[in-house]
């Protein structure tokens, strides 16, 4: 009886010996458990959400490229039609930038040099500087050229049909108005839609040194509008 006691120890044992080992062993690593899968799928200490750096300039990139070659489509399909794309450099006939910084320099010695600006005097006030000099060259031709526009006033839906081109944003109306040959006054027969004069448009059409006066600014160059459409940075 002792024996079969001992016997039944032993096997007891073994058994429980056994049943550790499995326990303790590690698993077949050709399965996995969910737990497994589901510590592996969560996310790292260093991990990043959305794209990489690099994939977010590549993406600036392509973009830059994409618009400047539609901005080069543009231009050659403009060329095609006869209109010649310019900048307002352009419109400065020789010499004008020489003869522009002399004026503001004397003009800033005049305000400043007696002691500042009284507020609410004449001399408080935006004053265009520059003369009506225009490039003869540009008189007649059909042109392409991108700035802010500047309108008079708007229609009952925002439509105008004249407005001021000019080659900053908020000339004439926050900021003094550029020179005369530095604006140009558009009319066109069709009115047309300015509600964001923050965006920069392009502005196609014949272009004539016939000058232009209004209490906003005075313009050396007249456009009639044939073509407008927003730039694109």
């Amino acid at each position: 009886m002792k024996q079969i006691s001992s016997l039944l120890t032993a096997a007891l044992m073994t058994g429980f010996l056994v049943a550790c080992g499995q326990a303790d062993s590690p698993s077949d690593p050709g399965t996995s458990t969910p737990e497994a899968e589901t510590t592996a799928d969560a996310p790292q200490v260093g991990d990043k959400i959305g794209e990489s750096e690099a994939e977010r300039k590549a993406k600036r990139e392509a973009t830059i490229a994409a618009r400047a070659a539609d901005q080069a489509r543009k231009k050659a399909e403009a060329e095609a039609r006869g209109v010649t794309e310019i900048g307002w450099e352009d419109l400065m006939p020789e010499g004008e930038e020489e003869r522009l910084a002399q004026m503001y320099q004397s003009q800033m010695s005049m305000l400043y040099g007696g002691g500042g600006v009284a507020e609410g005097s004449a001399a408080d006030a935006m004053v265009q500087i520059g003369t009506f000099n225009t490039v003869k060259e540009l008189n007649g031709k059909t042109i392409r050229l991108p700035g802010y526009t500047v309108p008079f006033e708007y229609g009952a839906k925002a439509e105008v049909a004249e407005f001021l081109m000019v080659p900053y944003f908020g000339a004439c109306i926050h900021a003094p108005p550029p020179p005369p040959n530095q604006t140009v006054f558009v009319s066109t027969d069709d009115p047309i839609l300015l509600k964001d004069l923050a965006q920069a448009v392009w502005v196609e059409g014949i272009l004539t040194t016939e000058t232009q006066e209004s209490e906003l600014a005075d313009a050396a160059y007249t456009l009639k509008l044939t073509h407008i459409e927003k730039y694109e940075y």
